[in-house]
């Protein structure tokens, strides 16, 4: 999705921001394109889970604190993360119909946006609600902008690395107190889904439930985490402890790095939208 208005202020240069939008935190990322070169990498996290008002003041503040957010960028990204979205089969699609997806899995409100994100390749839809008051606040701010349910970044990426696969994957995008599972088997999507959880129990029991009910062998497919994890974290010991085959993903980028991320397999989808 794009939004675009009349803002002439602000004029274009060759830096790129994308901006990801979570009620537990916020990330930004800014590459300078001539020089590929990501030249700002920064994550802020609350100490609980906030309201869409308060995480919008959260980003003015950072906004009034952080001088790099505020040059101007020839493109900027916003990405939204949420339980509100579903996929939806192209065929089965319909613009008239946006709540009635959205409405067997989430609660909505009658009020609430939906919109959604086209993905090519996999002949999908994501339906989803995003921050409208974040939107309307970045509106104002820069002008012209896109943005994308994080989901739809998550999908396309690990589909683009498993394109050419012959076995099956469990993905889990590991985030503090929420995860997404997206399972492929040669290269197609079987399933994506997310989940809260406060403690590694939890996330094997979603785990192992999402595998049991696609009927895939833990001795068999191999499980790949992205995100914030790294090996010493209790979800990777409960996770060998069930699994046999366990490894951490790539985003396979060629970017120079100012500032590097805590992994290669970390800010997955906040770098991968540009």
């Amino acid at each position: 999705m794009v939004v675009t208005n009349n803002n002439s202020e602000h004029t274009p240069n060759n830096k790129e921001l994308s901006i990801q939008i979570s009620l537990n935190g916020l990330s930004f990322c800014i590459l300078q394109s001539e020089t590929n070169t990501i030249s700002f990498l920064k994550n802020f996290s609350f100490d609980k889970k906030q309201s869409p008002f308060e995480t919008l003041n959260q980003l003015k503040s950072i906004f009034e604190t952080e001088d790099q957010l505020n040059d101007n960028f020839t493109s900027i990204c916003v990405i939204h993360v949420n339980e509100l979205s579903v996929l939806v089969p192209k065929p089965l699609f319909s613009e008239a119909a946006l709540a009635d997806y959205l409405k067997f899995n989430t609660k909505i409100l009658k009020s609430d946006f939906i919109t959604y994100d086209n993905i090519p390749c996999n002949d999908s839809v994501n339906v989803y609600v995003p921050y409208v008051n974040i939107n309307n606040y970045i509106y104002d701010k820069f002008g012209t902008f896109t943005f994308k349910h994080f989901s739809t970044v998550l999908v396309e990426q690990i589909l683009l690395i498993e394109k050419n696969s012959e076995t099956q994957k469990v993905y889990a995008h590991m985030a503090s107190n929420h995860f997404e599972i997206v399972i492929v088997n040669k290269g197609s999507l079987l399933l994506y889904n997310t989940f809260e959880y406060s403690t590694s129990e939890d996330f094997i029991y979603y785990l192992l439930f999402a595998a049991e009910q696609l009927g895939l062998n833990p001795e068999v497919c191999e499980l790949v985490f992205l995100g914030d994890i790294v090996k010493d974290d209790a979800i990777y010991t409960i996770a060998y402890k069930y699994i046999r085959h366990v490894s951490f993903g790539n985003r396979f980028d060629n970017y120079k790095y100012l500032t590097a991320p805590k992994t290669n397999y970390s800010d997955f989808t906040l770098i991968k939208s540009f």
